[in-house]
């Protein structure tokens, strides 16, 4: 009896050996024409497809944003073709039929087991269409903020001032209010000065504001501003709010280090005091920023 009287379906290369009388020739052909027409596919796929398609949605105007997840779509749609179409060809359109009632049953138990991935993939496909920000951008959220350098559908990945990979699962994103500081390629940056409450708040204020004008990364467009934002145990904070352009990491970095030390100088030189917390110990008991008598 020929090895060819199997349940799997011999193709030309489960012929070809069953011709040359190689033993389980019908699997061995089914298993090499699955491998061969798997591999062409993938290989097309993603050297042709894939490519052409970010083509047509950069044609459109599409940015990275927009054009990132859909290219991973594009890639993981051309890995489900590749093996529907090579088990077809290998003749395994019975394993197909098992695979397909073992997945519907699945289907259930793996919904429950993929809730958190489920949301961040709906908050993935929410930033892909409200688009809240680009990659690119500098956004705050939480305590946290940094440049965003990818987005996907199930995470986005920031990257901080301290040089910090942040992964950050979408849903946290969403659920949350965002910050985008960034206006096109501009970035806004606060410094906080602390001076005094016997200092000149006038003064200290023309100080800030002169030398955000003189630096020359700070933009002079918007202007510079600076307002008194808090009234602490020790000091009167004044906030300065100014605008660089082009931003990254490291420039924003340096400017903010060349910025405030040109303050802390000219403040220096104009004596104004930039107050710190002081421990007074008193009677033994030890209160920041106060002293008590004990009996």
């Amino acid at each position: 009896m020929s090895v060819l009287d199997t349940n799997v379906t011999a193709g030309p290369i489960g012929q070809t050996l069953d011709a040359a009388g190689l033993p389980y020739a019908a699997e061995i052909g089914s298993a090499l024409t699955f491998f061969a027409v798997f591999v062409a596919l993938v290989i097309v796929g993603r050297a042709v497809v894939a490519p052409a398609i970010g083509r047509v949605l950069q044609a459109r105007n599409l940015d990275a944003h927009a054009r990132k997840p859909l290219i991973k779509l594009v890639n993981i749609a051309v890995l489900f073709v590749a093996v529907a179409v090579a088990f077809g060809l290998a003749g395994f359109g019975s394993f197909l039929q098992s695979l397909a009632t073992i997945a519907a049953a699945g289907t259930l138990a793996i919904g429950f087991a993929l809730q958190d991935v489920m949301k961040n993939l709906a908050a993935g496909v929410f930033i892909f269409t409200d688009r809240p920000f680009r990659i690119g951008d500098w956004i705050e959220w939480d305590d946290y903020s940094g440049r965003v350098e990818d987005i996907s559908l199930r995470v986005t990945r920031v990257r901080t001032f301290d040089n910090e990979l942040l992964t950050v699962p979408n849903s946290h994103l969403t659920d949350g209010v965002i910050k985008n500081p960034v206006d096109a390629d501009r970035l806004r940056v606060k410094v906080d000065f602390g001076i005094g409450y016997d200092d000149d708040i006038d003064a200290a204020t023309d100080i800030v504001l002169d030398e955000a004008e003189a630096h020359p990364d700070v933009l002079a467009t918007p202007d510079p501003s600076v307002r008194v934002t808090e009234l602490g145990d020790s000091s009167v904070v004044l906030q300065s709010r100014v605008w660089i352009g082009d931003p990254s990491r490291s420039d924003v970095v340096r400017i903010r280090g060349e910025y405030t030390a040109s303050v802390k100088e000219r403040f220096d030189d104009a004596g104004i005091d930039i107050p710190y917390p002081n421990r007074t110990v008193s009677g033994g008991l030890t209160v920041e920023g106060a002293a008590f008598e004990t009996e």
